[in-house]
């Protein structure tokens, strides 16, 4: 989807044309994971292979939190089952050779981590859930 900005640079203005490719193809992606998840669901065997898969699901609704950026997971600081506050540093995100903390934005106990340490990540993907 192409978006027209108009900026100014030293008192010109320029008008540009941007295509979104980050942000409109993350939603699209996540109902179409769901669609295939439910019918494998309905037998008994399949559901608990389904309960992984309900978790990038749970990105898309916002449960789960994403990352900021594009970037390599260096070192995850938390693990399943730990409390966390809010403001805690989860992981190091690596971008452009800077090493970033991903923080817990609410208090509350870790139920998933959705990655996998020297995983790289596009931003948006999820990274991991705050029950």
């Amino acid at each position: 989807m192409l978006r027209k900005f108009k900026i100014a640079i030293d008192g010109k203005e320029y008008l540009v044309e941007m295509e979104e490719i980050g942000g409109v193809q993350q939603p699209v992606q996540a109902p179409v994971a769901a669609a295939p998840a439910a019918p494998v669901a309905a037998p008994a065997a399949p559901a608990e292979q389904a309960a992984p898969a309900a978790a990038p699901v749970s990105a898309a609704s916002g449960d789960a939190m994403t990352s900021p950026m594009p970037g390599t997971i260096l070192r995850l600081l938390v693990n399943i089952g730990d409390e966390v506050k809010e403001n805690q540093p989860l992981m190091i995100l690596e971008a452009m050779k800077m090493e970033n903390e991903v923080v817990a934005n609410h208090a509350g106990k870790v139920a998933g981590i959705h990655v996998n340490q020297g995983q790289v990540v596009n931003a948006g993907d999820a990274l991991i859930t705050i029950a």
